[in-house]
């Protein structure tokens, strides 16, 4: 009898519309590309030779204009293949087959990041659609609050409720405030009963949260506590040692604590990640990605399943560029070319990769192992491929255990250990998801994007501009602090990945922040040319200006498909354009001054928490589609400056344009500010016609306006040259 193949667990479908227009696309610009430089070639040696305009200016936008070029070239691996993963979850073997999963959701202040919605995310991780006997559940305290661990107690309680009723009804909502706020499924008396407790949690959880200023610490020893009931998962609070003398390695050591401290419980040779604020919507993501891990044909590769974070308080008005979307689409194509980076939460991760044991044999020399693991004989245990559990459901932590457990969270464990280098989470960058995602990548390891109709998981946006420019100043510093190492994509990649996966990968390490160079460049020389009638662009009439205009508008166009493709509205290439420019203007400048001053040991890194309390009047601003501009003025100013000088030199420029009839020659040079202040009217609004809170306070308006004033004069210097 023929044996009949099993139907596939997952499957890979190439986009081939997008594939097609982003070959295109990138031939026809190319082409645009070769010719612009050399038109730039040819009139710089003019230009030399006769010394008829400024060399300075020329040279300065011929450097934009490569760089733009390098970080177009960068970004091009993203769209050479680009794909979706479908899954079928209803394939997968017998519950008693499956392997236990681990979940790790790290939380660090709880005046930043309140109880009831960490706990939300806590019990809705417990409710996973996941045999109780093989789900564990872990939160790591980095403030070790006690207002958390109160918090987490009444989870517990709660939860005893809670998951039973999810999975008695099938529940497709399983985050209880999400469920409730919903409406509900009108079961009957038993979800009133539920209401009745879930609202005595929420009370609880409000009252102990009275007390959460101040009561997070940067100095406290370590604190485990298990909470563990036969017919449940394990749920686990974790509050590693933190000392003043000791590095704390931010989220890479809390979730490498993690690591050990969950060896020693559950050892569930998968681990989820979340953030504190991002519940889990679809409970049946660790069944999705169980359809890539029990995929034979690629299993042996593969070290994470990386879904999407999308989020539940976004509005029509995605002004902040909040949703992320431009991550998520490049994710399709680096999906293409051996999967994603780890993008901080929401993926399934192997143990096995996250430790590097593949090549480790079980007669390896132990003390060799002490040095990459540590001294604990327990752990170094743990981690064969096993993977057996040190704790029985419904069963108490010995005191033996709990001693092991306390070493394993303290903070000088992993002192003259591989964690943190070969072992674990990075401890280099800030974004220990990017330099560890690297390393494993360039290990052979393998990752795939799974991003379903459902979002799996669903977070807090930032609804501010402050947590936006502050998130993105500690993203782009991090990730420019592996750019500037030896960990540099472009040449640490070499040899260990495809050239397609470096390229793809220094796009994601610099290619943002090297925005800053061109956009600091061409927001001001072209202006400052503009008011002194220097020409820096081909005239209307020469067949040149059909270059320029060509590359202009196809990036604006692909970008417009690309946003459309992916379900979104036009507004939305309006919104991530201003979210970009306001990036490059503040956030990657600073990144920019701080990685290099890091670079030479004048800069200490720091982790900033953006805010996940809310805010009634920032959230009806944004709900309105309205920028809240109550930001530092150290972030603000960049930006105001920038578009005041604009908005002067468009001004200044077209009368001079008009009094010595140079529109011909001078167009581009006029259109560049143009484009700058209709793109960006926001500002505007916000300097002058806005009354409410939320406008640009006036003493930044005074100061932008002071600087651009001393810059506009002080310009000159580029011409003399």
């Amino acid at each position: 009898m023929k044996n009949i193949s099993s139907p596939p667990l997952n499957e890979c479908h190439t986009l081939k519309k997008n594939l097609i227009i982003n070959r295109l696309h990138i031939l026809f610009n190319a082409i645009a590309i070769i010719a612009l430089f050399y038109y730039r070639a040819t009139t710089l040696l003019h230009i030399i030779k006769t010394n008829e305009i400024p060399l300075l200016p020329y040279v300065v936008v011929c450097f934009s204009e490569i760089v733009l070029t390098f970080i177009w070239i960068l970004r091009r691996p993203a769209r050479w293949r680009p794909v979706k993963r479908t899954v079928y979850p209803e394939r997968l073997p017998e519950d008693d087959k499956l392997p236990p999963v681990d979940v790790f959701i790290c939380t660090a202040d709880p005046s930043k990041e309140p109880a009831f919605g960490v706990m939300n995310t806590v019990v809705s991780a417990m409710a996973l659609d996941y045999p109780a006997d093989k789900l564990a559940v872990y939160l790591s305290d980095d403030g070790g609050s006690y207002v958390t661990l109160d918090a987490m107690r009444e989870a517990w309680k709660f939860g005893k409720w809670w998951v039973p009723f999810c999975k008695k009804y099938n529940l497709k909502i399983r985050c209880p405030q999400a469920y409730f706020q919903s409406g509900g499924n009108e079961i009957g008396a038993e979800e009133i009963e539920i209401k009745k407790r879930y609202d005595e949690f929420k009370e609880n959880l409000e009252k102990n949260s009275i007390n959460a200023s101040g009561s997070a610490s940067r100095d406290h020893p370590p604190t485990i506590e298990v909470m563990n009931q036969e017919d449940m998962p394990f749920l686990v609070y974790v509050a590693r040692e933190k000392r003043p003398a000791h590095p704390h390695h931010f989220k890479g050591g809390a979730l490498n604590v993690l690591l050990r401290v969950s060896a020693m419980i559950s050892n569930a040779p998968y681990f989820l990640v979340l953030d504190c604020d991002h519940y889990c919507n679809d409970p049946t993501s660790a069944r999705q990605a169980m359809c890539f891990y029990f995929d034979s044909s690629i299993s042996q590769n593969l070290a994470w399943v990386q879904f999407p974070q999308k989020f539940h308080n976004t509005s029509q008005h995605d002004i902040y560029g909040s949703r992320l979307h431009a991550i998520w689409r490049e994710g399709l194509g680096l999906d293409g070319i051996k999967g994603p980076s780890i993008y901080g939460c929401n993926f399934y991760m192997s143990r096995e990769a996250i430790y590097g044991t593949e090549k480790i044999h079980k007669d390896v020399d132990l003390n060799q192992l002490k040095k990459s693991f540590g001294s604990s004989n327990e752990f170094i245990k743990s981690i064969y491929k096993s993977y057996k559990p040190n704790v029985s459901r419904g069963e108490k932590v010995s005191d033996a255990l709990q001693k092991e457990i306390q070493l394993l969270a303290s903070c000088t464990y992993d002192r003259d250990t591989e964690w943190g280098k070969k072992v674990g989470y990075a401890y280099f960058s800030v974004v220990e998801d990017s330099i560890t995602s690297l390393d494993l990548h360039c290990k052979g390891w393998i990752s795939v994007f799974v991003d379903p109709s459902r979002p799996c998981f669903l977070g807090s946006a930032t609804t501010n501009l402050n947590d936006m420019l502050v998130q993105q100043t500690r993203w782009a510093f991090g990730l420019m602090q592996i750019g500037l190492s030896k960990y540099c994509p472009l040449l640490y990649g070499i040899g260990r990945m495809s050239i397609f996966q470096s390229l793809a990968y220094t796009a994601h390490c610099i290619g943002d922040t090297l925005y800053v160079f061109p956009f600091y460049g061409l927001g001001f020389i072209p202006q400052i040319c503009l008011l002194h009638n220097i020409p820096l662009y081909p005239k209307v009439s020469d067949p040149f200006f059909i270059v320029f205009a060509f590359i202009f508008l196809a990036s604006l166009l692909k970008h417009a498909q690309e946003v459309l493709s992916y379900g979104d509205s036009f507004m939305e290439v309006l919104y991530e354009l201003r979210a970009w420019m306001m990036k490059s203007t503040s956030s990657c400048l600073y990144a920019t001054l701080n990685a290099v001053l890091d670079r030479i040991g004048l800069h200490e890194a720091d982790f900033s928490l953006t805010n996940k309390a809310g805010d009634d009047e920032q959230a009806r601003l944004f709900e309105k589609g309205l920028y809240d501009f109550q930001v530092s003025p150290l972030l603000l100013v960049p930006c105001c400056s920038l578009y005041i000088l604009n908005l002067v030199s468009f001004i200044i420029g077209l009368v001079v344009i008009i009094r010595s009839q140079k529109g011909n020659e001078m167009f581009i040079q006029a259109f560049i500010p143009f484009f700058v202040i209709i793109v960006n009217y926001q500002w505007l609004d916000g300097m002058i016609f806005r009354k409410d809170k939320g406008r640009i306070s006036p003493s930044v308006t005074l100061l932008s306006t002071a600087i651009s004033s001393i810059i506009l004069p002080f310009g000159y210097l580029f011409l003399i040259y």
